[in-house]
């Protein structure tokens, strides 16, 4: 399915190419061909789910039009890279900045994500001068695929939660020679980023546009309209979009047969949450073309890591916020369409919080759905901290 590789070697450290086998394409072809499908939802919306002509046009697109050979080599423009750790190979793109002195960043991913959401912002990060910056805003880009997503390989035993990923991510960067860095994340790539903050250590300083905060007793006092709106969002994602996290929370195993078996089925799982998470007006194709979508899609679909994925919610979910507050200086960019946006009154004891960005527009995959803010706001925060 993936280039060869060997046998997980602590220290070393290997290039990676991903070269995916035609018949691991012909057989997602003949699975979408096959499709069973199911009636159409009783309604005119998104409410129940994923619509079914909106289903079947995205299948459509995918089997007739998508073209995985263009969408791999793009992904092949950066350097990819596998190494051991702790017994698990991980998968990692590092793309160093044609500026010695640029400034390490190691950028995590989430669910339903993955490293393809960065495509648009290693580039900018990495080079600043070529894209309208500055020589001194430069980073050194570090972006792992979680364990069980992507091309990391995947657990075989428990203890695989927001810590020890944690852990892994630093000596990943101790084996990359970074001393001193900085990290980034949202989603679950928040969690490991605010653990990597609490540790400190190499970790100089971290931003995330997912903080994780809880109401403060004045906001359940004597709520402002900030913490109303906070409120609100909280109460609609758990009665009505927290219902994937349950599942996977609990029963991942059940729920990869179905993931791991349909591409439409896997589709539908992630594409939904494209739909409710990013700033789309309604269509998650607002917010991202098809091929975006798509390839994303594709990390979880050849690597069949439906289950695998699903399995950090039941290593992590319930902690998710962790213990302890990041005492390094934190930036947050707080995009008006997350999941559930926090105030920043919420998220004080939590962080050492020296930047917050309010921004204009944006939802829950910042770096795919607004790169040049999400460029605009790392570099303007860790200018502070190098």
């Amino acid at each position: 399915m993936t280039a060869e590789a060997p046998e997980p070697l602590l220290e070393d450290v290997r290039p990676f190419t991903i070269d995916i086998d035609q018949a691991d394409l012909d057989d997602l072809a003949a699975r979408l061909r096959a499709t069973r499908w199911p009636e159409p939802e009783p309604v005119d919306d998104w409410s129940q789910g994923m619509p079914l002509a909106y289903a079947q046009e995205l299948a459509g697109y995918w089997l007739d039009a998508y073209d995985w050979r263009v969408r791999e080599a793009e992904l092949n423009r950066f350097d990819h890279f596998l190494t051991g750790i702790q017994g698990l190979d991980i998968h990692f793109i590092h793309q160093r900045s044609p500026h010695d002195d640029a400034l390490p960043l190691l950028i995590t991913h989430g669910w339903p994500g993955s490293v393809v959401e960065f495509t648009k912002v290693i580039g900018p990060l990495v080079d600043p001068v070529a894209h309208g910056g500055r020589a001194e805003d430069a980073f050194h880009v570090v972006c792992p695929s979680l364990p069980g997503y992507g091309f990391s390989a995947k657990p075989t035993e428990t203890g695989w939660g927001v810590e020890r990923i944690a852990e892994a991510w630093d000596e990943l960067m101790d084996r990359l020679g970074y001393q001193r860095y900085g990290a980034q994340g949202g989603d679950w790539g928040a969690a490991v980023t605010t653990q990597l903050g609490r540790n400190g250590g190499r970790c100089a300083a971290i931003h995330t546009n997912m903080p994780l905060g809880r109401p403060t007793p004045s906001a359940k006092e004597n709520p402002s309209e900030e913490d109303l709106a906070a409120f609100a969002g909280a109460e609609h994602y758990r009665d009505w979009d927290s219902g994937y996290s349950k599942q996977q929370s609990t029963r991942p195993q059940t729920l990869a047969y179905g993931l791991v078996d349909s591409p439409v089925g896997q589709m539908g799982w992630i594409v939904e949450k494209f739909w409710a998470w990013t700033d789309c007006d309604g269509h998650p194709e607002n917010a991202l073309t098809r091929d975006e979508l798509l390839d994303n899609v594709m990390l979880y679909w050849l690597n069949a890591a439906g289950g695998s994925s699903a399995r950090l919610y039941w290593e992590s979910f319930a902690s998710m916020a962790g213990r302890g507050r990041v005492e390094v200086p934190t930036g947050v960019a707080s995009f008006p369409k997350e999941i559930v946006r926090s105030p920043r009154g919420w998220c004080e004891a939590g962080y050492n919080i020296t930047r917050w960005t309010s921004m204009d527009r944006g939802g829950h995959f910042a770096a795919f759905e607004q790169p040049e803010a999400f460029v605009d706001d790392v570099r303007a925060f860790f200018a502070t901290v190098r």
